[in-house]
């Protein structure tokens, strides 16, 4: 499986990237092959209109146009019709659920970290030596700063960073992932040798009400469809801790995914069961995958639409 270590150009995606792209592609389909005149369109300089075309792109907001170009995805649509400003926090986690459920050419950070690191602590030392140990085991020629500003993007594309005071310059601005607090910093530790601090962080593990139900069944469908098209069933651990699962994902403790679980059928109108015995926990899907519209995660309409 191809995983990809670059293409941000060391940018985690900004507060108004996403939509200026949105709206930038609705406008012209081929804005992003002339870079010159997207620097003009955007406001940005040439590294940050790779990095918006990269983070539009794992986003799922478009996709490549039929000819040339770009075109809004109906996920994109669907998503800036509901909230064009990403002002709503379930925005922000159906984000967070693109950036790190990428079927072609995932992330390797976000695939790495959500899915395998087991640590109950993340530190940059730490998460770097295991990075280059991936590496080398891929065969993957990447060099060690490649490998730090890859992660340094992850981090920092949920941990915000520190601007000087009143600096609101475009290129200081957080990304709006930050607001999930799914991964906070924890402490410090002194490096071995070197009487160096270096701050420790955590993923949230803990219950999560603003992971509403109408977006757990949307993540959930989406999840069985990609991944288990032509499975009827699947197992609670499939849910739980397979990989990119909503319950990795969202790093959901297993006491509120049994939770969520027991009104799967209500939430989802019928769409999933839950079956629970002494052997076996498993989840249950009535018909074939489809398409479920973000308005069932905004409230607006009924699941199946």
């Amino acid at each position: 499986m191809p995983l990809r270590f670059s293409g941000h150009e060391t940018f985690p995606c900004r507060y108004t990237w996403l939509p200026k792209a949105f709206r930038a592609i609705q406008n012209d389909p081929t804005i992003f092959a002339d870079e010159e005149q997207a620097m003009v369109v955007l406001g940005v300089g040439k590294n940050m209109v790779r990095a918006i075309r990269f983070w539009m792109q794992v986003s799922g907001i478009v996709e490549v146009g039929e000819l040339i170009g770009y075109r809004p995805s109906q996920f994109g649509l669907e998503l800036f019709h509901h909230d064009p400003y990403l002002e709503d926090i379930r925005t922000l986690w159906l984000i967070h659920w693109k950036f790190s459920t990428q079927i072609e050419d995932p992330l390797f950070a976000w695939d790495f970290m959500f899915n395998r690191w087991q640590q109950p602590e993340i530190s940059r030392t730490e998460v770097l030596r295991a990075f280059r140990k991936e590496a080398d085991i891929l065969e993957r020629k990447l060099s060690d700063v490649t490998l730090a500003q890859h992660f340094d993007v992850f981090l920092h594309t949920y941990v915000p960073t520190r601007s000087p005071k009143g600096d609101i310059r475009e290129d200081n601005l957080d990304c709006p992932l930050v607001e999930l607090e799914i991964i906070h910093k924890i402490g410090e530790t002194i490096l071995d040798g070197s009487g160096r601090r270096e701050a420790l962080y955590a993923f949230r593990r803990e219950a999560k009400p603003e992971i509403t139900p109408e977006l757990f069944t949307y993540c959930l469908n989406e999840y069985w469809a990609t991944r288990f098209r032509d499975e009827l069933s699947l197992s609670f651990r499939d849910v739980a801790i397979a990989p990119s699962s909503p319950g990795q994902v969202f790093k959901l403790p297993e006491w509120d995914l049994r939770e969520r679980l027991t009104t799967i059928a209500q939430d989802s109108n019928g769409l999933f069961s839950y079956q629970e015995s002494v052997v076996l926990e498993q989840i249950l899907r009535q018909g074939q995958p489809h398409h479920m519209s973000l308005a069932t995660v905004y409230n607006i309409e009924d699941i199946h639409a």
